[in-house]
């Protein structure tokens, strides 16, 4: 015998299972910084080239892979959808755009080369749910590309965030126009450390092993 209110219930616990992997698929700060997530030398000079090369608006994630002195070698940039956050199908996302533009290094011992990730949004400089839902995608994306993890950057209207660093600045950000390729790498001047993000002493400590 079928009771009416088996198909609900059932509906409910699906429902409540698929929140529980979403929220599962995500890293906060602390766990970011735990990982070894290689600095940036020059972070300013890196996010003002990908502003420059990509313009990204709003919702655009720009994913970009470093060579060992920090060049670039290759990056593409794409809308997020309108879905739920989730690590799963953000990883997939950065996946399928690594292998259009760069070969994998899945037959090397040891990754040699690095990818990053650029994410505009809105709201403030603070971690989201939908900032650790990249992180997870970015890592798990790197693993299976024979890729570095590297370093995960918000971009809002109050300027660019290494989260999990502590470092940032307010320009570009996701009002400023571009600024010219060729002089992406000019701006030398120190880079100012920021409380939001966290974490700052744990990075400093695994850079220095």
């Amino acid at each position: 015998m079928t009771f009416g209110f088996a198909s609900s219930a059932a509906t409910s616990i699906t429902a409540t299972a698929n929140s529980a992997s979403r929220l599962a698929r995500l890293l906060e700060p602390a766990e970011w910084a735990a990982a070894g997530i290689p600095l940036l030398r020059n972070p300013r000079e890196v996010v003002s080239g990908l502003h420059a090369r990509h313009r990204p608006a709003p919702a655009t994630a720009v994913v970009a892979v470093l060579d060992h002195e920090e060049r670039l070698a290759a990056s593409a940039s794409f809308s997020r959808r309108s879905t739920p956050v989730d690590g799963w199908a953000f990883r997939n996302a950065l996946l399928a755009h690594l292998r259009r533009v760069i070969p994998h290094d899945l037959r090397r011992r040891t990754p040699v080369r690095t990818a990053i990730l650029l994410y505009c949004r809105e709201g403030d400089e603070r971690w989201t749910e939908e900032d650790g839902a990249w992180m997870w995608g970015l890592r798990d994306a790197c693993t299976l590309h024979g890729l570095r993890c590297g370093a995960y950057i918000t971009l809002t209207g109050g300027g660019w965030q290494v989260l999990g660093e502590g470092r940032g600045g307010r320009r570009p950000n996701s009002t400023s126009a571009p600024g010219c390729l060729a002089d992406a790498g000019l701006e030398s001047d120190p880079v100012p450390l920021r409380t939001a993000g966290g974490a700052v002493d744990a990075l400093r400590r695994t850079a220095a092993r």
